[in-house]
């Protein structure tokens, strides 16, 4: 669920005897690294997302060696308060349940200064959730709706309940997470959160009958990587939402290469619970902290071996950013454009999947959704974005795999067919991209299609 370069330039994996290599990757999508390990323990009370009655396992990750674990040596950040600071209060209020006993607005809202001056909740994380409640509320509204205010109400008494739930006994990711779905289903509180904003009239896929292909290959054992712009925390859900109702396998079942300050954001923490990750340190904000430059790598270099070892079995369908962050509008034109990907990353990733020992495939693979949640207008190094949440049309298209041997085959030396493969797989993106723009900003629907790219609407 968001972002820059993830691996470090020089990270390199022996395995049999052959090198393999990955540089960067994004986000995609999000508390504090510094944070105990421990289980989270759902309420009864959040029964729409349960889907065991079996209750969670006792500090379930205390069991993780402390090397396996992804962020936790990662010291707070000055300007985001640590729920460590909130330690002497937490325990009276942890069972209280504010948020889910809710029972309008003004119930919801006022909890949140209710736990401020408990001492349970940050003041930064509380003026947070607030701004998110009434711009999800406004944006949901935009959809016109009649039942808005139940699906608001609904929704963010379980956003918020996740968020101090967080806080107060919170989840320290591993270099791959998989995907929590018991006893508390986080990949489709996400789906249902982000459902409401995705105008579906206005929504398209491109070439439908190669995600089909894709899904028999993975049945077949084979590998196959998404090369992907991205463009918002919302990424993975706007992908699931239009895939699932034809493909539920590919939409539940990616692997999400994850810069680390998708996890790092308590806003954005509960959606990257419910998605299968392989967590990273951003390659953009590696030198942020000198104290913390070795032990970033340390974990990154522990990352791909997590990869690897996915790759080897088969079977996989892993997303990964090679751009290393999301996009962003060009500051003369304000027209957004998927931001350039970087070569060594793109390079790398395909000589990882090559040696993996099952068939690998590379698909480029475009997605336009910026309007539900754009990021801010530049790359920060501090946690905490402001949200801007709208109602919008979004697309998703995958194009035919490239051949590296095909497109390389005139190229007079490595460094000239890892740039000439990087632009075919980019160029593949933009074509996508600028179809699924016809289509849903120039208002053209499905006749933006071309012999490329055939759209179509697979919920219908």
């Amino acid at each position: 669920m968001t972002g820059s370069h993830a691996f470090s330039s020089s990270l390199s994996l022996t395995n049999r005897n052959k090198t393999m290599f990955i540089l960067s990757t994004p986000p995609t999508f999000f508390a504090d690294p510094t944070l105990r390990v421990s289980s989270s323990k759902p309420s009864s009370s959040s029964s729409i997302y349960m889907r065991s009655a079996i209750p969670p396992s006792p500090v379930a990750a205390a069991s993780c060696s402390s090397s396996s674990l992804f962020s936790l040596k990662v010291k707070a950040r000055d300007n985001l308060a640590s729920p460590k600071d909130f330690p002497a209060k937490m325990a009276a209020t942890v069972s209280s349940r504010t948020f889910l006993n809710a029972q309008n607005e003004q119930e919801l809202l006022s909890g949140i200064r209710k736990e401020v001056e408990a001492g349970s909740l940050p003041p930064n994380v509380a003026a947070g959730m607030e701004e998110v409640y009434n711009n999800y509320k406004n944006a949901v509204f935009q959809s016109g709706d009649p039942k808005a205010d139940e699906t608001v109400l609904s929704n963010m008494t379980v956003f918020l309940d996740r968020i101090f739930l967080d806080v107060t006994d919170p989840f320290v990711f591993e270099s791959h997470h998989k995907a929590k779905r018991e006893p508390f289903d986080y990949y489709m509180f996400g789906q249902n959160y982000i459902r409401p904003l995705v105008d579906f009239r206005n929504s398209y896929v491109g070439n439908m009958p190669l995600f089909i292909e894709i899904e028999e290959k993975l049945k077949q054992g084979h590998n196959i990587i998404f090369m992907s712009n991205h463009q918002t925390e919302a990424d993975p859900a706007i992908i699931s939402l239009l895939l699932e109702k034809r493909l539920p396998y590919i939409a539940e079942n990616i692997t999400y290469v994850a810069g680390d300050r998708v996890i790092n954001d308590p806003l954005c923490k509960p959606f990257s619970i419910g998605r299968n990750l392989i967590c990273v340190y951003s390659k953009k904000h590696m030198l942020d902290d000198p104290e913390l430059i070795e032990m970033k790598r340390k974990a990154n270099t522990r990352s791909l071996k997590e990869m690897a070892v996915l790759l080897r079995s088969g079977s996989q369908l892993i997303w990964i950013a090679p751009s290393g962050g999301r996009d962003r509008p060009d500051p003369h034109t304000g027209e957004w454009v998927p931001a350039p990907f970087d070569a060594s990353s793109v390079d790398n990733m395909r000589r990882l999947v090559d040696h993996s020992g099952p068939p690998g495939h590379v698909y480029p693979l475009a997605i336009l959704c910026h309007d539900i949640m754009p990021p801010p207008m530049q790359v920060g190094k501090e946690i905490g974005e402001k949200r801007v949440i709208s109602f919008h049309g979004t697309g998703l298209s995958v194009a035919p795999e490239i051949s590296f041997s095909e497109t390389t085959a005139a190229c007079e030396s490595p460094e000239k067919a890892k740039e000439a493969y990087t632009k075919a797989v980019y160029d593949s993106v933009i074509e996508q991209y600028n179809v699924l723009k016809s289509a849903i900003h120039s208002k053209k629907g499905l006749e933006a299609s071309t012999p490329e790219v055939s759209l179509s609407q697979p919920w219908k």
